[in-house]
């Protein structure tokens, strides 16, 4: 089995089940890609149970942030979000939260961005060059050259 959140620290960020252009949690729980949807796929309550614990962390935030899908961002790399960010629509930088009622349905709470950034990442941010904000990102998130 995968150890995910350290897998999360290491890479940065991985999509939570979307396909994209970095790995995403439900395959990497599923150990196979997934057609169609994976509520649908047999390890799907690990899936979830996975996504979950992850978003959990104080440590993660999700994000719209590649190509607009669900991803899950570690701390290590909030302060290059923050000295990048005039450079990605804000909406994909609005954090999102997900709860599930007692009827089973899913309420999504958004918190604009910077509301949602600890002052330590503005901070640390402010150390960063802009290059070497974007080298620390994935290279999906990195502007054409």
């Amino acid at each position: 089995m995968v150890d995910l959140t350290a897998l999360l620290a290491e890479r940065g960020m991985l999509l939570e089940s979307a396909r994209g252009p970095i790995p995403n949690v439900a395959e990497l729980i599923a150990g196979e890609p997934i057609s169609g949807s994976w509520w649908a796929h047999v390890d799907s309550h690990a899936i979830f149970e996975a996504i979950n614990q992850l978003a959990d962390s104080p440590d993660i935030v999700r994000l719209r942030l590649v190509n607009g899908k669900v991803t899950l961002v570690h701390r290590r790399l909030w302060p290059a979000l923050v000295r990048v960010s005039d450079s990605i629509p804000a909406a994909r930088l609005a954090s999102v939260e997900e709860q599930h009622t007692d009827t089973g349905a899913h309420r999504k709470t958004e918190t604009p961005f910077p509301e949602w950034v600890p002052a330590d990442a503005v901070d640390a941010a402010a150390s960063l060059s802009e290059s070497e904000a974007y080298e620390s990102l994935p290279e999906c998130l990195r502007p054409s050259r």
